[in-house]
Order: structure tokens, then sequence, then C-alpha cells
């Protein structure tokens, strides 16, 4: 159980975790690229193991040296038929992109996960993959893990989820490379893209245009892939020291690919310092330093085609939006149902226990602002980044604050507890 006091200030200069969607991708396009692959800045999380485990399951060598995590990639062709059922754990990234890979080969996977990820919807990827030629079998008519996927003789296709989600564009770009003819997804609004660009620069046949990503046969080449830090991770802190008047933060390499920026812009909005410095760019993803300057900060209004762009950083943007001046109301991120806790209820319930005034509504939530945050004892659900919003909320409490089950926050930030020391003046 990890217990956060208030503090007066954030303060120092830090780097966040290597940036956990890319750590997967880079793992997985490694495994079905020609040559050696040589990832360095890997996140060291939970989630990002359960990738390596799977693909070292069919067949790929991975090796850990530390700094770096070598992969000697198989082509597109050498994947092995697994000898056991491969297990994402909790990791939804892991099961579906690795299903699109799995749809086009042509031997049999059974993909499982922890209790949570057995709950997640996983029609999204199955209808899409069967519509491409896969067969794909789950519970529940085939929406839900564990899946049975046998794969082979795809088909490109012009597919529009019903549902903006990175993932499920990513699935069907990464079947698209075992498939005959062109594959084509198209989005209203724009979802993550680091599939694109890691695609493109290991030298797939992509384009990409506004609503528009286009795939057609591809051979990928091993390549050195540097991965930025999380900007997912940064903005536990980033809102802390924007929301806490008197801070001073830089974070050291933080990706600053625009479709995850959205954090940024709502932290602006709400009336925050933020300066940007030292960019530089690798593997198509540009990278640069976070200066956060504390203020007060006025709740906003969030909806529409930002909430994609900041969907993992909703838990904190509400925490802060609990103390500055004003309402916040977020709509339009129904999204946060079916991650890896329902984020909506989850957050309004334990805000709510420690005094903050905050109403669900059905695709988001209201905070009003101006709250004193009591403190008290809070729950996770086994979802990390409620574990890191709470947290967060204990360097505002007026007692201290202790997150049940916050184990969990490992699997996508393992030294957060150390780093929260580090920029606190008296801390955990």
């Amino acid at each position: 159980m990890l217990k956060i006091n208030k503090v007066d200030k954030i303060k120092g200069r830090i780097r966040v975790p290597g940036d956990k969607s890319i750590s997967h991708r880079a793992v997985m396009l490694s495994g079905i690229s020609k040559g050696k692959g040589i990832i360095e800045g890997f996140l060291r999380g939970e989630d990002c193991y359960r990738t390596i485990a799977c693909f070292r399951g069919l067949g790929v060598e991975i090796e850990d040296r530390g700094s770096q995590i070598i992969v000697q990639g198989k082509g597109l062709q050498g994947l092995e038929e697994a000898k056991d059922v491969l297990d994402a754990g909790n990791s939804g990234t892991t099961m579906r992109l690795l299903s699109g890979i799995l749809a086009g080969q042509e031997f049999l996977t059974v993909v499982t996960g922890d209790d949570s990820l057995r709950k997640r919807p996983m029609d999204r990827i199955a209808v899409p993959l069967r519509k491409m030629g896969a067969m794909i079998e789950g519970r529940d008519r085939g929406s839900l893990a564990p899946l049975v996927i046998r794969g082979g003789g795809l088909q490109g296709m012009d597919y529009t989820p019903p549902v903006s989600s990175a993932q499920v564009k990513s699935a069907v770009l990464l079947a698209g490379l075992y498939a005959k003819g062109e594959t084509v997804v198209r989005e209203g609004v724009t979802t993550r893209d680091h599939t694109e660009r890691m695609l493109k620069a290991l030298g797939a046949n992509i384009t990409a245009e506004k609503g528009k990503v286009s795939l057609g046969k591809s051979q990928l080449e091993g390549t050195a892939i540097q991965v930025p830090g999380d900007i997912s991770s940064a903005a536990f802190f980033m809102a802390a020291a924007a929301a806490k008047p008197g801070s001073q933060l830089r974070i050291r390499g933080v990706g600053l690919n625009p479709t995850r920026t959205g954090i940024i812009d709502v932290l602006r909005e709400m009336g925050a310092a933020i300066e940007i410095d030292n960019i530089t760019e690798s593997g198509g993803e540009a990278a640069g330093d976070i200066i956060i300057q504390g203020k007060k900060l006025r709740g906003i209004h969030i909806t529409g085609e930002i909430i994609p762009r900041l969907i993992d950083e909703i838990p904190v943007i509400a925490v802060i939006a609990a103390m500055a001046e004003g309402k916040t109301t977020i709509t339009g991120a129904q999204e946060l149902k079916v991650k890896e806790s329902n984020r909506i209820t989850s957050m309004v319930t334990e805000m709510k226990k420690l005094g903050m005034k905050v109403e669900e509504l059905p695709d988001g939530m209201e905070i009003e602002g101006g709250s004193t945050i009591t403190g008290g004892r809070v729950k996770s659900y086994g979802d990390h980044r409620i574990a890191m919003a709470m947290a967060v909320a204990g360097l505002f409490a007026r007692d201290s604050v202790k997150i049940q089950n916050s184990a969990c926050i490992g699997v996508s930030f393992p030294d957060f507890e150390q780093t929260v020391k580090q920029v606190t003046s008296h801390g955990v």
C-alpha cells in the first residue's frame, strides 16, 4: 500500500520510463523484421515484458542486455507455432496488436490474459480480422479472451472502425502486412499513430493522410529504435507541478508525438506554464524536455477530437481539476469504461472518498473546483493509472492518502514511488 503526504512544491529534473506504446511495437515489429533490432529506452514494466514473452513463445530470440533489448528478427514469415498458450497478462495492447500479426500466420494460436483483460472487448479487432480471412473464436461469441486464432489467406480491405481506436487500427494494419492487395484504415478522429510511424521507419510501404492510412505489400528491416519517455507517465508529474503554485519541474526526453500531446494542450488551456526544449527525433518519433511552472489553474470543458489524444491522462486531469477555479466538464470519454477498469466510475468513486466534488456522466464526469482533499484510504482497482492519479491527489491532501493494491503501478512506472520522493521536499 502506497502512502502519499501533502507537499509544498514539486521541484527537480527527472526522467520517466520509456513509452509503453512504442516499447510494445518495437518488440513486435522487430520480431517480424529481417535482421537485428536494437531497442534502447525500453519500458521495463510488466505489460511490455508480456510482449517479449509472447514473441519468445513464437520462436523469436530476444536478449535483454540491460541498456538494450536485442531482437533477432524472423521476417514476416518466420514466426513458429507456439507450443503453449500465450499470456498477455493485463496488456490490451499486447493482445490486440499481436492478434493482427497472428491473423497472418498459417498456424493455430491461443492467446489469453488476466481476469481484467478477459473482460475487455476483443470483438473490435476480431470482427475486422475475420473479414480479412482469419478464423478467430473466443468466449461470448468471439468477443472475449481467450482467443483462438488460425490465420493465413488474408485479403486486404478498406475498413472504417466503428470506434476510434489506435489498437484496432494497428491490428488491421499489422494483418495487412500479410494480406493480398492494399489495406486501408479510415478514422473520423485521429488516434495514436505509433504503428504507422514505426512501420515507415522499418521500410513498410505505408502512406498516411488525414483520416486515412494505406498499406501495400511490404518487407520490414530491423534497425535501432530509441524509445522516448512516456508522456502518459510524465503526465502525473506534469499535472501535479502545473497545479501547485511555486513548482518548477523539468522532465527530460519525453515523447512528443502530436497524437499524444493532448495533456500539454489541456494543461495550457487550464492556465499552466509549459515550455518544450531540446527536441530530437528517432524512428519517426519526436522527443524533448517538458518544463512546467506551477500556477493556479482554471476549469475548462474537455471533449471532442482531443479525447483520444489524452485518454490515459484523464484520471489525473480529473484530480487537478478539483483544485482549479471553477468547473471542469469531461465528455466524449466513454472509451474509459473499457480500460483496465471502468475509469469513469472508479475515479468518481475514489475522488468522492477524498472529499472532491465530482459527478459521473454517461461519457465522462463533472468536477467542481476549489475542493479540499481530506485524505484517507482509496482503491486502485488494479489499474495503474487510477493508482497514480490517487497518488497525485495525496500531494494536495490535508491528510495522508493510502492507495491499496498499488503494486499495479509497476505495469507502466516501476520507479514511481522513488520519482515522487525525488521531486518532493518531504514525501512518501
